[in-house]
């Protein structure tokens, strides 16, 4: 049975407490930053007692890492290229990511907070690069490589610019509120993309 998304509970019904944990350290989080959240406040936001959260998660850092590994599994474990045809894997994949990333509160939220605490805190930022960023590109590179037709000099180079592209989208028009200074839609970021790597089919 599929497990329901941690933005999908009710923290009155839930029974299970390592979900109750993670969904209070999210509101926390969001809420107070990284900095002013502590176990105590996770463990009141959870209803369960402080020692109930140190059963499962041995420190904040580790209770963060875990939330974002679970916030990865919900966003991107579900997210699959299809073998035929690259033209329409690619765009299907960049159209997803840049949907998600766009509509999705949670994941912004998680992202402004990790880019803001990153300064004194490097081992956040690296937790998201290894839950999100890393997952994609390794699978991307992986399906980018397995296609000659593309004739692509360097595969995982061209993940990381895709990647790149579609996160340069979200942080620019909705972290920096960029939508009336340099707006742009979506689908021409779409568009330039399969333009960039498709391209490259006709030479070579």
């Amino acid at each position: 049975m599929r497990r329901a998304k941690l933005n999908e509970l009710d923290p009155a019904t839930t029974v299970d407490k390592e979900d109750k944990i993670l969904l209070g350290a999210m509101q926390e989080f969001l809420a107070h930053g990284y900095v002013a959240t502590s176990m105590d406040r996770v463990a009141a936001a959870a209803g369960v007692s402080k020692a109930t959260v140190y059963s499962y998660f041995k420190d904040k850092e580790g209770l963060f890492n875990a939330l974002m590994s679970r916030l990865a599994q919900e966003r991107i474990m579900d997210i699959e290229l299809q073998l035929e045809p690259p033209e329409l894997a690619l765009r299907q994949l960049a159209e997803t990511l840049i949907k998600k990333m766009e509509s999705d509160h949670q994941f912004l939220g998680f992202l402004r907070l990790v880019i803001g605490e990153s300064g004194r805190f490097p081992e956040l930022a690296q937790m998201f690069l290894r839950n999100f960023a890393q997952i994609v590109i390794e699978r991307l590179t992986s399906y980018l490589a397995s296609r000659p037709e593309l004739n692509l000099p360097d595969p995982e180079a061209t993940a990381r610019i895709f990647l790149g592209s579609a996160l340069y989208f979200i942080v620019t028009q909705e972290l920096l509120h960029g939508k009336e200074i340099i707006p742009i839609h979506r689908d021409r970021i779409v568009d330039g993309l399969m333009h960039l790597i498709l391209g490259s089919k006709n030479h070579g």
